[in-house]
């Protein structure tokens, strides 16, 4: 089945659906709360583009990951790969690469999540989403370029109650998933989430000597778990303490590379060859979280501590280039990879805000971040029994080629420590010129401090004759560090047209920190061929002018909202891997223009029967890149950034004999035309190949009566395939196939 069949035969059922029901219905669609100006505000009144998902939406969807939702929202699209730990966001064509700050601000609780290894993990128990698009450096700081994504987790209750869900699934596999919750005293409630997954995965892997006992490339494990205590003394005071932790067991680096030289080289659109690795590695990944929110209402206002200590620990291995088997590889010998991630991060928020229904309104606070990191990567070789790759921390094995020849000799090996001190100071401020008219100005100063050491020890930055490895120019223990800063202000002004109409103008500066890329990369770059990669790279800035328009239509059966935007980028990323020294890395587009538009819309059509949908369009375009590949590189799309966005939902829910209630839910999401990579001739890319658009079908369908119910769901029905991700060298990541499953889920 083609991709247009599967498309036409999406938009016929819906249109006889809609066609044999009225209009609209008598029903009003229901007024969502948000908090995206750390206010508690009718979505309709936001003037923002926010789309958010509450409890019964996060439910009727099946939202369990990050791209469960980020599908669902226009412009916005969830690039997973080569890790748990390595997904990427891109909101309005701010994208992100490996090794970057994010490219939103992502915010649980209150707490931002500063690692971007963290994102990608199981969302538990959760009572809200928020996506919020454009710049919110004003209020959300550092890494809030594109936008932020707050997400809040369910409270304690106010009396006893229990849910259970247990699930299988096509892996084969299982789920399950509990929370409880009540009160302990009349001022201290708590509520504990917990949830195990254990699937084989979907992706198989066609190498018979891989003799693991799971001969998919993606089995997964994950345990999940929160425990949170909520204590209220009195009715001005409250504390709220949150901890949680995510522990993850599976694989990862199953890339598959295209034959070199063939016409799929580089060709993301290249989905014959089938995963084929002899070592399938393993992807461990620890996270554990901890979050205290004391407030305290002072009358004129309220004061809020905001305390968050979190760590992740990861380690990979798996194939190396070019991911296939010994006897099928295209260099000399088999050989495999190790990255290792450890990091610990403390943040410390503290906020004053005032009453909110005063005409003059205003927050201010300041916040402080410390981080320590450490990462390393290394080439292992395989040696001739194919014994697989076996994890490197912190000390490498034995020198290839120097030491030794034995098996699990370190053909490269490269290691960064790194600290981090990060302030800032924040006020946001906003004025009812008349009864229709708002004014905001949020002000923010972030100041980044990093200090790095290189820890590589110096026999792995020497050359090594037998590998033809070059000498990376520095030395074990060499610091380097370097502050960036930025002012992020923002300013809107809100009319209130109407009762159900209000428009907006904004502008609005977003701000991502700079970095370290391994010493001495700027001269390698230099001599591969590459332009503006050097041993740091600078911070980015994004200046956004938005207008936009929120209504409510048909007596609120309709609501349909909608922006225009135009960015100027400065510094945007762009990733390389140089094979000389075999370092990760990033560079600096000098500018880039991002102009487009989204809509979203919800009608009540009937009053069992919901409709959502969205369309993003983004025009990027390279306007300055420095350097000898300047005349190619300028007039190219942005990486990773998709032409546009297209999802429509249908939620329909109609009670029928005996008490019980029939549930089904559609959805369908359309990716449009994506380039992964800048024009790289120094990789032999001269013309980038955009990934086709991807069509993608999801749908569940259930049964509830009193406390229980059985529901049937599919992920990517039609079974599309496609690569998530394609990244210059010819790498290409496998998107998962069809998954199906059933759950069932009891209260108390």
């Amino acid at each position: 089945m083609t991709r247009s069949h599967k498309l036409g035969i999406l938009l016929a059922t819906t249109a006889l659906v809609a066609g044999a029901l009225p209009a609209f219905a008598e029903d009003q669609i229901e007024t969502v709360v948000v908090t995206a100006r750390q206010r508690s505000e009718d979505i309709q009144k936001v003037p923002a583009q926010v789309t958010a998902f509450t409890s019964e939406e996060i439910a009727a969807k099946g939202i369990r990951s990050p791209a469960d939702f980020l599908s669902a929202v226009p412009n916005v699209t969830f690039i997973p790969t080569q890790n748990a730990g390595t997904s990427f966001i891109v909101m309005r064509g701010i994208s992100q690469a490996r090794n970057s700050e994010p490219s939103v601000a992502i915010v649980v609780d209150g707490v931002p999540m500063t690692q971007p290894a963290e994102f990608n993990q199981n969302l538990l128990d959760i009572q809200q989403i928020e996506v919020v698009k454009g710049p919110q450096g004003g209020l959300y700081g550092r890494d809030a370029i594109g936008g932020a994504i707050l997400i809040t987790t369910k409270q304690p209750t106010d009396d006893w109650q229990a849910q259970f869900t247990s699930g299988y699934d096509s892996g084969p596999g299982g789920r399950i998933d509990g929370e409880v919750s009540g009160p302990i005293t009349d001022t201290l409630k708590m509520r504990v989430a917990a949830s195990y997954l254990d699937t084989d995965g979907y992706l198989r892997n066609i190498d018979t000597a891989d003799q693991s006992a799971r001969k998919n490339a993606d089995p997964v494990q994950d345990f999940s778990g929160r425990v949170t205590f909520l204590w209220k003394p009195d009715s001005d005071f409250t504390a709220d303490l949150r901890l949680s932790a995510d522990l993850l067991t599976t694989r990862g680096l199953y890339y598959i590379v295209a034959p070199f030289g063939s016409p799929n080289f580089n060709n993301p659109n290249y989905t014959s060859q089938p995963i084929d690795m002899n070592n399938s590695g393993l992807d461990d990944r620890k996270i554990y979280d901890a979050a205290l929110k004391l407030t305290d209402n002072v009358g004129s206002g309220t004061i809020s501590s905001i305390t968050g200590y979190s760590t992740v620990w990861e380690i990979l291995t798996g194939d190396g280039y070019p991911f296939n088997p010994f006897g099928h590889s295209a260099v000399g010998f088999d050989f495999g990879q190790a990255q290792f991630l450890d990091t610990r991060t403390f943040t410390q928020e503290v906020r004053y805000t005032s009453q909110a229904n005063e005409r003059f309104r205003w927050i201010t606070g300041g916040e402080i971040f410390y981080t320590q990191r450490y990462i390393s990567t290394g080439n292992m070789w395989d040696g001739p029994t194919d014994s697989g790759v076996q994890p490197v921390f912190r000390d490498p094995n034995p020198q290839f080629g120097i030491d030794s020849f034995a098996p699990q000799s370190q053909i490269s090996f490269l290691a960064d420590g790194q600290n981090q001190f990060a302030w800032a100071g924040y006020l946001d401020m906003s004025y009812d010129v008349t009864d229709t008219v708002e004014l905001s100005a949020n002000m923010r100063y972030d100041n980044d401090h990093r200090e790095n050491i290189t820890l590589t020890p110096q026999e792995f930055l020497d050359a090594n004759p037998v590998t033809g490895r070059q000498a990376i120019p520095a030395t074990t223990g060499e610091k380097r560090s370097h502050t960036w800063d930025a002012f992020q202000p923002q300013f809107i002004v809100k009319w209130q047209a109407e009762d159900n109409l209000s428009l907006y103008a904004d502008y609005s500066r977003g701000f991502r920190s700079g970095g370290f890329n391994q010493t001495g990369v700027a001269q390698a770059s230099e001599a591969a061929g590459f332009d503006n990669v050097g041993d740091l790279f600078n911070a980015e800035t994004a200046d956004t002018f938005e207008g936009g328009f929120k209504s409510s239509l048909l007596d609120g059966k309709l609501l349909l909202n909608g922006a225009g935007y135009i960015t100027e980028d400065h510094n945007d990323y762009y990733f390389v891997f140089l094979a000389s020294n075999s370092t990760q890395n990033l560079g600096n587009i000098k500018k880039v223009q991002f102009v487009g538009f989204d809509l979203d819309l919800t009608a009540r059509l009937d009053q069992n029967l919901l409709l959502n949908a969205g369309f993003g369009y983004t025009d990027s375009d390279v306007q300055e890149f420095p350097g000898p590949s300047s005349s190619l590189v300028v007039g190219s799309r942005a990486p990773l950034v998709s032409d546009y966005t297209f999802d429509v939902g249908l939620q329909y829910d109609k009670p029928i004999e005996d008490g019980f209630i029939f549930h089904a839910r559609a959805d369908y999401n359309l990716i449009g035309p994506t380039t992964f990579v800048i024009p790289v001739p120094a990789a032999g890319e001269p013309v980038p190949i955009a990934r086709d658009p991807v069509n993608l079908f999801d749908l569940r369908v259930g049964l509830e009566r009193d406390n229980w119910q059985v529901t049937a769901w599919s992920k990517n029905l039609f079974d599309t395939k496609y690569n998530t991700e394609y990244s210059t060298g010819g790498f290409l990541f496998k998107a998962d196939p069809r998954s199906w499953g059933i759950e069932l889920t009891k209260r108390f």
